[in-house]
């Protein structure tokens, strides 16, 4: 399907006011062909029938009763417009931020977050130009010469073949030039999205490249994308006012003959004054819509290029989980209760980028419940991708995971997350409030349960000295807090959630010296009595694990506790001395 398909189709979901706009802007139409006549005859009146102020009146009352009405009939249009274009742009920004959702941080992992986020907020804005001006327009534009036309054929035969042979240069000229224009705003958006990814990129590691003494080098960079843009910029203008041009020599062009032939005929006596009159007022507006159409083309074509790249993240396949099996009634206990089996992984087999790069590859493993099985290895060995299978973020290509018999895949994803907290090494924290951000945990906790959990991560002490406390907002990704802040503020939404499963990014990471032994205290706290992966970076932090499993290629290659893994003298032993060296 093509994307002026696409467009159509998504456009569906407002067709009522669109039909409506387009339905007061025809009436609109009609009453300025009314108006002309009625002005024609004022004109004529006056001018050849020597007509008193009195005798015009009734028409001046008509006149500009029907104004009136034409703008009350223009505005209701434009409220109709502007109604549809956010009906547009609300569902394809819902089904957008959800389908995201679906693909899930396999997916984000790819992309460039400030392209991403470009085309989730600008590119989606960009369409209300294209939805509330072009759609509209593109039907007004046949229907209001049209309109006119039914009123000019009868009064004057051969002003109405002139109309008819003129009126389709303007968009045939459009088309040529909307070809240049097209590419054109293409390359502009496609630059707009690289400029974004890559202002985003440095904002975010700024600290990293004054560090490293780099910051000055993003200036030329960011100089050069930037007059990219611009000249890219200034090429869609040029091409905008060269079909404006255009656009209106043809329609004066066109004006120009229907007004002479029409001069002539009047001079010589084969055509009526008002009759004259009232078709050279309408000459001009005959060709208005048509213009209008050329520069809402212009207007429109940005969202155009967006929506390529919307529908092209729309399209995105999300990774169909597995056919889900019938459930029989033994096996509809309470996931509480199905996770004090364990959870089990068999032969599961994962690989990203469509099967290109393996991560996971016949993959066995046992969670034992109330226990903590920290999981260690080089970098891609597949920690990670167990991780995300575990949070339901990725479904296996091969093989099974259950949680007390019963297969993942028949579990809805949300009711499965519901039961693990997972606290990543780098948290993600959100511009609004401390208070806020912990109740992503669980929403409905009263403001005590979020001071008690916090106390138990030990972070209560630092909220409190915060300006507003709880009522602090700490900024995009807790801007305002410290890594180590952070990472307490992700440990008490943890505290707060209290889910039967627990997983942990290495949570000791950012914390200072002098905190990281409360904070450890608190974990031990934290996973007392409950089911634990530990994703471990630093092997210093698992050897008190009640098993560890090592990974390579995708497979367990050992496991056991610490001790007896240093007795094997394999992989586990090779990578402590590694890390103590």
């Amino acid at each position: 399907m093509n994307l002026d398909k696409r467009l159509l189709r998504q456009a569906e979901a407002a067709r009522f006011d669109l039909l409506l706009t387009v339905g007061l802007g025809l009436l609109a139409g009609v009453m300025l062909v009314l108006q002309a006549l009625c002005l024609s005859r004022i004109v004529s009146s006056v001018f050849l029938g020597r007509a008193t102020l009195s005798g015009v009146m009734p028409l001046l009352v008509t006149l500009l009763g029907l104004a009136l009405v034409r703008a009350g009939l223009s505005w209701g249009s434009e409220a109709a417009a502007h109604r549809a274009a956010g009906q547009v742009k609300s569902q394809l920004r819902e089904r957008l931020s959800a389908h995201l959702l679906a693909l899930g941080p396999a997916y984000a992992r790819g992309e460039r977050t400030g392209e991403l986020t470009n085309t989730a907020t600008e590119g989606i804005e960009a369409l209300d130009a294209y939805v509330r001006q072009y759609l509209p327009q593109l039907a007004l534009a046949a229907l209001i010469p049209a309109a006119i036309l039914v009123f000019v054929f009868p009064l004057d035969p051969l002003s109405g073949v002139i109309l008819l042979i003129t009126a389709p240069l303007i968009p045939f000229f459009m088309s040529l030039i909307g070809n240049l224009a097209d590419a054109l705003t293409r390359k502009q958006w496609t630059l707009l999205s690289r400029m974004s990814a890559h202002f985003l990129d440095v904002l975010q590691g700024l600290t990293t490249l004054k560090l490293l003494g780099r910051s000055r080098d993003q200036v030329d960079v960011i100089a050069r994308t930037s007059d990219s843009f611009r000249r890219v910029t200034m090429g869609v203008l040029r091409v905008a006012f060269l079909s404006a041009l255009v656009l209106e020599m043809l329609a004066t062009i066109s004006t120009a003959v229907v007004a002479v032939q029409i001069g002539l005929r009047l001079l010589y006596g084969y055509l009526d004054f008002e009759q004259a009159f009232f078709v050279l007022l309408l000459a001009p507006e005959f060709y208005l819509p048509l213009r209008m159409l050329g520069t809402r083309f212009h207007a429109g074509m940005s969202g155009v290029a967006a929506a390529q790249r919307i529908f092209e993240v729309l399209e995105t396949p999300v990774k169909p989980a597995p056919q889900a099996r019938e459930v029989d009634a033994a096996l509809r206990a309470p996931l509480r209760r199905a996770l004090q089996d364990g959870v089990v992984f068999t032969d599961v087999h994962y690989a990203y980028e469509d099967g290109r790069r393996p991560a996971l590859a016949g993959l066995n493993l046992q969670l034992q419940p109330g226990l903590r099985t920290a999981l260690v290895g080089p970098s891609g060995a597949g920690k990670s991708t167990v991780a995300h299978l575990l949070l339901r973020f990725l479904e296996p290509d091969q093989g099974s995971i259950t949680a007390g018999g019963i297969p993942l895949d028949q579990v809805p994803a949300a009711e499965w997350r519901a039961q693990i907290a997972w606290v990543p090494q780098n948290p993600y924290l959100f511009h609004t409030t401390v208070l806020e951000n912990l109740r992503l945990a669980r929403p409905e906790a009263s403001r005590d349960q979020i001071v008690r959990a916090s106390q138990q991560a030990h972070a209560h002490s630092f909220i409190q000295e915060l300006p507003q406390g709880y009522d602090t907002v700490i900024g995009e990704r807790g801007g305002r807090l410290s890594g180590g802040e952070a990472q307490r503020v992700a440990l008490a939404r943890a505290f707060l959630k209290d889910a039967p499963m627990l997983i942990l990014d290495e949570a000791t990471a950012n914390l200072d010296p002098q905190h990281e032994s409360l904070i450890q205290e608190s974990i031990e706290r934290l996973l007392r009595g409950r089911t634990a992966l530990i994703i471990a970076h630093r092997l210093g932090t698992v050897t008190t694990a009640d098993q560890i499993v090592v990974m390579r290629a995708g497979r367990v290659a050992e496991s056991g506790t610490h001790a007896s893994l240093m007795r094997q003298n394999g992989v586990y032993q090779q990578l402590v001395m590694a890390y103590q060296w």
